[in-house]
């Protein structure tokens, strides 16, 4: 772990050993695991109930636990959210995949002591357009934000990088997206969501410095329309005010001296 000239006394996003890092790593991977396993599962038919299943059965099969099963009452080991919902969307037995849904799953393991956590959308079978433009759109938005991960930089680097690759989208698809307000990305390392909350647009130069060894959960949500959503009876899940859809991508990312490592990547 090597300290930057310059940031002595100033706020740094916590800092992780090459071991630590590691650690986090193979927490990752098994949330990666889970994640292939969900998409390999995905099919019409298929309930998000069973879905969580599946991830469930690959996290405990590595010797990890689901960071979401229990978290303030949560009451699986997946977020799915399928179509109109943004995040936290609860599995079922009773909701079905049908074909051209748009799927995002969210999901987290700890694995001694050090928790993974990724989310991936994707499309039953063939998405229209749209969808898939949207999912692409939100992808590229997360890849903005890794690439500003590197040491220097300042917490709203990243949400100015995921807010400009949301317009270099824009442009390129020649189409608007929402950039959900109100929900983004996090600190991450033996809790699942630590300071700092990490925007997912506004202006560069603030916020703690990153350093190597600092590690970060980014993750944009994008619309086809409304920035603003609603969230349902159940308290949990978070769905679009205008009932357009949503994507939502995210991978754990630390700063390291070589450039950002994607501690999720499988």
């Amino acid at each position: 772990m090597v300290s930057l000239p310059g940031l002595r006394g100033r706020k740094v996003v916590a800092q992780r050993t090459a071991g630590e890092l590691d650690a986090m790593a193979a927490a990752g991977a098994l949330v990666a695991a889970a994640l292939r396993a969900v998409h390999q599962a995905a099919a019409p038919g298929v309930s998000t109930h069973d879905l969580d299943q599946v991830a469930e059965s690959v996290i405990r099969d590595g010797g990890g636990i689901p960071s979401f099963k229990g978290y303030h009452g949560f009451p699986a080991s997946i977020c799915s959210s399928v179509n109109d919902r943004v995040v936290h969307g609860i599995p079922s037995a009773t909701e079905a995949l049908a074909a051209g849904d748009l799927v995002s799953i969210d999901c987290g393991a700890i694995l001694d002591g050090w928790h993974g956590d990724s989310a991936f959308t994707f499309g039953v079978g063939q998405l229209i357009p749209a969808d898939d433009i949207l999912s692409r759109a939100t992808r590229e938005s997360m890849e903005a934000g890794i690439a500003a991960m590197v040491p220097g930089n300042r917490l709203t680097d990243i949400s100015h990088a995921i807010e400009l690759g949301t317009r270099s989208a824009e442009a390129r698809y020649d189409r608007k997206f929402g950039i959900v307000a109100g929900y983004g990305g996090h600190g991450i390392g033996r809790s699942m969501h630590m300071d700092p909350f990490l925007p997912n647009e506004g202006a560069p130069g603030r916020g703690p410095y990153l350093a190597a060894g600092s590690v970060l959960a980014i993750e944009p949500m994008l619309t086809l329309g409304t920035t603003k959503t609603v969230v349902l009876s159940d308290e949990w899940t978070v769905v679009t005010a205008d009932g357009t859809r949503a994507a939502h991508w995210e991978h754990t990312v630390a700063v390291t001296d070589d450039g950002p490592r994607i501690l999720t990547a499988g």
